[in-house]
């Protein structure tokens, strides 16, 4: 029965070839090499006839296209009368094609054998003197690059591979300054298992001056040594809640942290209002603490774990943002912001919340914040849907602190309490936007989907009744 079988060529020496491969190859009656650039490949064709598949990276415009013309040529050869291809490496690491190979011999009923091979990544750990045992992680140059941040934790070591050009490596080092500090030192590997083997080292911010790049150019980061994950925090909260950790930190509850929680974030804005980068590193870090406690009570409650939270809060963003991670165009701020209202309405509606002229955009500001805070999110909110904000005083800070204490000192000397008053007034104002509301529904719309001058006459003749 014809079949397919993929062997791998190792990391470049020939020696490195494991035997059964070997066997394979100088057996064969022809091979199938993904590309002849690869040092074992002239091993390889004194023994056999050698095909390659190097004519499809002129023929396509990316990879992703040759990988998939190549996957496709070798089910077909592989159906009619079996074929023997050899890729670099080890089949099954780092080799894009085997995956597609085997996933289209598998609709085709096509059976796929994989020989274990050498790979670059032992050759690799040899030269670096490094055992992955304690922690490693494995990425495509390109797919790296691609990205804003990277994937996994600094405490871990981390393997670059295919590096293949001055360029990419630029792309890579600004992913990876955003984790690591600039000056970490990073070491490049050219020619992993091959006789031409030659390691670089050098701070992160010069990677991109270095000349010598080449499909077997591959990156190395050791890890960082202090804590900088936030699995290194959580570790640390899960331990001090631990049968052996504190007293104090094990019996606290959801409830009992409130104050705390409150207190935290206005230290953060503090740190915010003094322009004091030192001090809001300190303070987030606070502030940080209180979400990994009530991230971790939840897991020892079975409520819920960290996993649940970033992945409520990622897919809200990607979601909120088509214009970003779809297809939706944008003409301005103005519209995002419309977008995002009607997204959140749209959501409630999923959920099964309360009919949209029950809700209001307000929702989600706790209505326990203090009266001036409740109050700036009320306004900055209903400023979306056309409430009518006065023409700027150009006031100065110092100016608007003066206003507010003023009408603080009139409150005092009506025998009226400040707090109480304008945390009345936020909700006629809540009212007033119900109302709104309910106006646009009645001539078949929402508040947030009628254009800019329909809210604001909507306002009006609210203000007007």
């Amino acid at each position: 029965m014809p079949q397919i079988t993929i062997v791998g060529l190792g990391p470049g020496d020939p020696d490195l070839i494991t035997r059964r491969a070997w066997t394979l190859l100088s057996t064969a009656s022809e091979v199938w090499c993904r590309t002849l650039r690869h040092p074992s490949v002239a091993a390889v064709a004194k023994h056999t006839q050698v095909h390659s598949y190097d004519d499809l990276y002129d023929r396509h415009e990316d990879f992703a296209a040759v990988y998939q013309a190549i996957a496709a040529d070798v089910v077909a050869r592989g159906e009619v009368s079996g074929i023997l291809y050899a890729v670099p490496g080890d089949p099954s690491v780092a080799e894009a094609t085997t995956r597609l190979i085997r996933s289209l011999a598998a609709r085709r009923g096509v059976e796929v054998v994989v020989e274990p091979g050498v790979s670059f990544l032992e050759a690799s750990f040899a030269v670096l003197e490094a055992d992955p045992i304690h922690g490693l992680q494995i990425v495509d140059a390109a797919d790296l690059a691609s990205s804003y941040h990277p994937l996994g934790s600094p405490r871990h070591g981390l393997l670059v591979a295919q590096l293949y050009s001055r360029l990419l490596a630029s792309d890579v080092k600004l992913t990876l300054m955003n984790a690591y500090p600039d000056d970490h030192p990073i070491t490049l590997i050219s020619g992993a298992g091959t006789p031409d083997l030659s390691l670089a080292t050098m701070p992160l911010y010069e990677i991109d001056r270095h000349d010598d790049f080449d499909d077997l150019t591959s990156l190395w980061a050791p890890p960082l040594t202090h804590a900088a994950s936030y699995t290194d925090l959580q570790e640390v909260i899960a331990h001090l809640r631990g049968p052996v950790g504190c007293p104090w930190d094990r019996e606290q509850t959801h409830e009992s942290l409130r104050p705390y929680l409150l207190e935290e974030t206005y230290e953060v804005l503090e740190a915010l209002d003094a322009e004091d980068p030192a001090r809001l590193v300190e303070e987030l870090g606070d502030l940080l603490i209180q979400v990994a406690m009530h991230v971790q009570i939840a897991t020892e409650e079975g409520e819920f774990k960290l996993d649940d939270v970033i992945n409520h809060v990622v897919s809200k963003l990607i979601r909120r943002h088509p214009h970003v991670f779809g297809d939706v165009a944008v003409d301005g701020v103005d519209q995002v912001v419309r977008n995002w209202e009607s997204i959140k309405q749209a959501e409630r509606a999923q959920a099964g919340a309360p009919a949209v002229a029950t809700k209001t955009l307000l929702d989600g500001i706790p209505r326990t914040l203090p009266a001036l805070a409740l109050a700036e999110g009320y306004v900055e909110r209903l400023a979306r849907v056309g409430y009518p904000l006065p023409g700027a005083a150009n006031l100065s800070e110092a100016e608007l602190g003066q206003a507010l204490l003023h009408l603080v000192e009139e409150a005092e000397a009506s025998g009226i309490d400040a707090e109480s008053a304008l945390r009345r007034a936020c909700e006629d104002l809540r009212a007033a936007l119900e109302e709104v509301q309910a106006a646009a529904g009645r001539q078949g719309s929402t508040l947030v989907d009628l254009p800019k001058d329909r809210q604001r006459a909507l306002w009006a003749e609210r203000r007007r009744s």
